[in-house]
């Protein structure tokens, strides 16, 4: 399959599942949250998908991952979750596409 297109399923279903975990918290602005998460999960697996570095795809993975995700991070003094979840989704999202990706 086409890494970009592998890599646009891969954020979609990294977005949901980021949705998913966020369902049962509650926030001032609840849909403004989890767009945000969808969109933030989502933009890992496009850049990912899209992104041509000279190391091994997990390792892409988790470089774009964390530069991705450092800024809601940050934000929202939310450290270890969001870059746990961004991290782990990254490198899977990165072995996916190279494993798989044409």
């Amino acid at each position: 399959m086409d890494k970009m297109a592998l890599g646009i399923i891969c954020g979609v279903a990294f977005g949901a599942l980021a949705v998913l975990t966020m369902i049962p918290l509650q926030f001032p602005d609840r849909k403004s949250a989890l767009l945000g998460a969808f969109f933030n999960r989502f933009a890992i697996g496009f850049l990912i998908g899209v992104t041509s570095l000279p190391v091994p795809p997990w390792v892409a993975g988790l470089i774009v991952s964390v530069l991705v995700s450092l800024p809601s991070a940050i934000i929202s003094k939310a450290y270890a979750p969001i870059l746990g979840i961004g991290v782990v989704g990254g490198m899977i999202i990165g072995f996916v596409v190279g494993k798989w990706g044409v």
